[in-house]
């Protein structure tokens, strides 16, 4: 039997099919499951241990017809027997006249043959989500899914042996879901743990506000993988982040997370899930006042979380 998975983006998204993806492959232990997603995501989706291949051509441009025309003759040849969408976007939905309408489908293409069939799929959280779309295709169990294979080497960093992870990032486009940089750097002052500052190259600049205000703090912008991320989640005694993706997969590894929302997402649709894991929610996410987080970060490092 042939399985196609099919998830694009993005990383905190993808953090959130680990439970769907387990529960994939464990209700198909004897099939070739493969994975089609995009290049960001391909190194981690390698590494787990829940496909036999990964496809990176996931995405291409409607407007690069070659790149088109490749990947639904190569989804077409393939043969897949059933495809689990959990993307469920229009694009997903229309790779359906790709792979061809002999294979069974779960997801909401058009007359698939495993729809979810909820017309309040939308306002459901993500993991909820998933989890009602594989039942209604005949998955019974989802074992917890093992994230041990995720995990790095950190001693190149030096890192001090206790220490709070923040994640002051999140989307360039869309600035309402940062707590201010300044409001991080207070927080960091006040920890009684150095800070360890994760995000991309481009999120330098806000480890440097919060360094100049705690000097302990770590800078490893632009230096982490998402093996290290998970081995840093790990290793960390709490963690305190906007909503976006290292966020998430810091929850998913198990590190005890505040996560910090503003008007522009809703937890109760894309919270981070994970053993132990805390929302703070503000209108504004400016007026979030950094005693409240301080006070949040205690309960949770003391097991209120």
């Amino acid at each position: 039997m042939r399985v196609l998975v099919i998830k694009l983006a993005a990383l905190g998204d993808f953090a959130q099919a680990f439970g769907p993806f387990a529960a994939i492959r464990a209700h198909h232990p004897g099939a070739r499951v493969t994975l089609l997603t995009t290049k960001p995501y391909a190194p981690l989706a390698r590494m787990s241990p829940w496909f036999d291949e990964v496809w990176e051509d996931g995405r291409p441009d409607w407007t690069d017809i070659p790149a088109v025309l490749r990947l639904a003759r190569r989804l077409r040849a393939a043969r897949f027997d059933r495809v689990y969408d959990l993307q469920t976007s229009s694009r997903s939905s229309r790779y359906r006249w790709f792979v061809g309408r002999r294979a069974e489908w779960s997801g909401i293409a058009p007359g698939c043959s495993h729809p979810h069939a909820n017309p309040r799929r939308d306002f459901m959280h993500t993991a909820e989500r998933q989890r009602e779309q594989l039942e209604m295709a005949g998955i019974r169990e989802f074992p917890d899914p093992d994230v041990s294979w995720l995990d790095a080497d950190l001693s190149r960093f030096g890192l001090p042996g206790r220490f709070a992870l923040l994640v002051p990032g999140a989307s360039p486009g869309r600035p309402a879901k940062r707590w201010p940089a300044e409001r991080f750097a207070a927080l960091a002052a006040l920890l009684d743990l150095p800070a360890v500052v994760i995000g991309g190259p481009a999120e330098a600049p806000l480890a440097a506000t919060i360094r100049a205000a705690a000097p302990a703090t770590v800078d490893l912008t632009g230096k982490t993988g998402f093996a290290d991320i998970a081995a840093l989640a790990r290793r960390a005694a709490a963690c305190v982040g906007n909503d976006t993706g290292p966020t998430h997969l810091v929850a998913a590894c198990g590190c005890p997370t505040l996560a910090l929302f503003g008007e522009d997402s809703d937890p109760a649709l894309c919270a981070p899930r994970g053993a132990s894991v805390v929302v703070l929610r503000s209108r504004t996410l400016g007026t979030l006042d950094v005693a409240e987080v301080l006070e949040a970060v205690a309960a949770l490092r003391n097991g209120g979380g």
